[in-house]
This record gives structure tokens, C-alpha cells and sequence, in this order.
């Protein structure tokens, strides 16, 4: 099925369910001889992986990544890269009470009508478990376009109604990492985990912004028309569990000002092509949908039914889908290098 793979020339393929034996992927088109550091690559999975801190998903698991191939003597090869995470605490039978029920705001019963059948267990491949193969992917996708000169910061911007008020460029992004949420902001992160502890005391969720700054992008990447940087860009977050929105400079913001207002402010894509500004984008992200409150749904059999979700849960997605963010735009950028190699002499 291909809506398993992204990427045109560097293109990640992955697989794997919730709560089967592994998750992994297979990468393939990265170049040969790339110095691959294997440790920054486990780094950013320990960003993603569940049980880091009290304010996500208490699921423990060391999240580490065995390469298969592809890989020789610390460089790559040029073949298909392939890897897998082994999945070490799963505890399937959290979720028998969903043999027969639709999660409210998950995709159980779409998934059950498209295929005829689902893995209940954590949402199977639905699950974002899933985007630890994407954090791989990225991580490889990093490194080889930091030889480029690119550099990718995310944040958390905002959680629910607590927003950071300054422009990315007077914050010290530097201590994006000194706090559990993710948040550059020192005094704001403290509100964002106070709000998400008192959340999850309650049994619910919360959602908020990510923000990411990329610079140093080359002058003329992206393709022009269906396969615009804008648009590969949108396509990766959107395809992140649990995004509802994609804005990319101002957003929405432009439609109030007049052309002449708007021309002056910098932007970093032109008609879908990288100008060499910096680029700046935001993503939302929904409040998780499983949650221990009681709500209604519906049974495999069209009865309406309440439910308190059991399992373990984050009462918040966002300081561990910083990591994932960064990773999708890596991949774009990385595929996007090796198609402007193709456009020019």
C-alpha cells in the first residue's frame, strides 16, 4: 500500500503496529558515504519515546534502534537502509474492552469500514507508535542536510491558551530541551506543565502549536506547481497523528493586510520555491482523544455505549511531537536537496 511511504528520490517506507512484535523501516536513496552518527540518531528518539517525564504516556520503552542494513563501517552504503525498534511493554490487554468499541475521535470504526478488520490493540498501525520510524527517518534525513547547511528548531508554541508572545527570532531556542514541555520560553513552559498536570489529574487532554524555524535552506529548492515546498510541507505534518492545521509564515494573518503591507514582510518560498530566508511554519495539534472521562461512543453493532478508556495515555502530544515534526521536515528538505540535483546542470 503505498500511503506507506513518503518521499519521492529519499523515500522512507515503514511498518509495524502498536502492539506487535516491532515497528521499523526501510530508507532508501540516501546517498552513499555519509558519516552517520548513530548516537544523535538514538538521541532523537529518546526526545519521542514514551515515559520521559510526568506529563507523558507512562508506557516504558527504551525506544532502540537496530539497523540492518545499508550501513557499513559507520557510512551508508547507498542501498535501502533497514531497521527496526523492538516494542517491549505492551500490554494488549488494556484494550480488550475495545474488541467491540469505537474510540471517540480515533480512527477504529474508518479503519474497520475501509479494511474489514483492525488491531483493537492500541490502535494498531493507526497508532502513533508509527512515527518512531519517522523519527529514524529524519534523524538520517538530519544529518545529511546539515552538510547542506539547513537547521531545523521546533517548539512548543502554545498549549491550549497559553501562548509564547515572542517572535521566534528574540527567543534563546537553545533551551528548547531544558524543559520537560519543550517550550524555549523558561517561565512560560512552567504554566504549559502546570495546565497539562492539572489536565491529566482530571482525566483529560489538552492540545496546542508547534512551531519550526528552518534556516539556511538553499535558494531554489521546491518544485514548481503539484510539488511545491509549501505544499510537500503541509502533506508531512498533516500526515502526523493527531494535526488539524498547517500554517506557513502568517497564515491566515495575510488576508488582512493590504499587498503593499504584505510584499515588505520576508518570506521564505516564492511560487513554491525556497528564496533563501529562513522558513517558518506552525502546526496544531488536537487534544488526545483518549482520555479516562467517561464519553459516549458507539459498538461494532450501532449501539450507543459509554466508555472510560483504559491504558496509558499522554495527557498532551506536543513535547514528544517536537522530535516527530522535525523529522517529517528533514525528510522534505532531504528529498527536495536531491530533486533540485535533477533540475539543473
Amino acid at each position: 500500500m503505498a500511503a506507506n511511504s513518503f518521499g519521492t528520490l529519499f523515500k522512507l517506507t515503514t511498518f509495524g503496529e502498536s502492539h506487535g512484535a516491532a515497528i521499523g523501516g526501510i530508507l532508501e536513496g540516501c546517498p552513499a558515504r555519509l558519516h552517520l552518527d548513530i548516537e544523535k540518531i538514538q538521541l532523537e528518539l529518546d526526545r519521542r519515546k514514551p515515559g520521559q517525564s510526568g506529563i507523558t504516556t507512562q508506557r516504558k520503552e527504551s525506544d532502540t534502534v537496530r539497523f540492518l542494513s545499508g550501513i557499513f563501517e559507520g557510512k551508508t552504503l547507498g542501498t535501502p537502509i533497514g531497521f527496526v525498534i523492538e516494542n517491549e511493554d505492551q500490554r494488549s490487554v488494556d484494550y480488550d474492552h475495545l474488541k467491540e468499541v469505537y474510540r471517540p475521535g480515533h480512527a477504529d470504526e474508518v479503519w474497520e469500514k475501509k479494511f474489514g478488520i483492525r488491531d483493537y490493540r492500541g490502535g494498531g498501525r493507526s497508532s502513533a507508535r508509527e512515527t518512531a520510524a519517522r523519527v529514524v527517518g529524519g534523524a538520517i534525513a538530519k544529518q545529511f542536510i546539515e552538510q547542506a547547511g539547513l537547521k531545523l528548531q521546533a517548539y512548543v508554541s502554545s498549549v491550549k491558551d497559553i501562548e509564547l508572545k515572542s517572535d521566534h527570532a528574540s527567543l534563546d531556542l537553545s533551551g528548547i530541551d531544558k524543559n520537560i514541555v519543550r517550550c524555549p520560553d523558561q517561565e512560560v513552559a512552567q504554566q504549559m506543565i502546570a495546565l497539562i498536570e492539572k489536565v491529566k489529574a482530571e482525566g483529560d487532554s489538552v492540545g496546542g502549536v508547534i512551531t519550526c524555524v528552518c534556516s539556511g535552506i538553499p535558494f531554489g529548492i521546491g518544485e514548481p506547481v503539484f510539488d511545491k515546498l509549501n505544499a510537500v510541507l503541509a502533506h508531512a505534518m498533516l500526515s502526523i497523528n493527531a494535526t488539524k492545521g498547517f500554517v506557513i509564515d502568517d497564515g491566515f494573518d495575510v488576508t488582512q493586510r493590504f499587498g503593499s503591507e504584505n510584499n515588505t514582510i520576508p518570506s521564505g518560498i516564492s511560487g513554491g520555491i525556497a528564496n533563501g530566508n529562513d522558513i517558518v511554519f506552525k502546526v496544531a495539534f488536537k487534544p488526545v482523544s483518549t482520555i479516562s472521562k467517561a464519553q459516549k461512543t458507539q459498538n461494532t453493532r450501532g449501539e450507543e455505549v459509554i466508555m472510560e478508556a483504559t491504558g496509558r495515555h499522554d495527557p498532551c502530544v506536543l513535547p514528544r511531537a517536537v522530535p516527530i515534526v522535525e523529522a517529517m521536515a528533514a525528510l522534505v528538505f532531504a528529498d527536495m536537496l536531491l530533486l533540485q540535483k535533477t533540475s539543473v546542470i
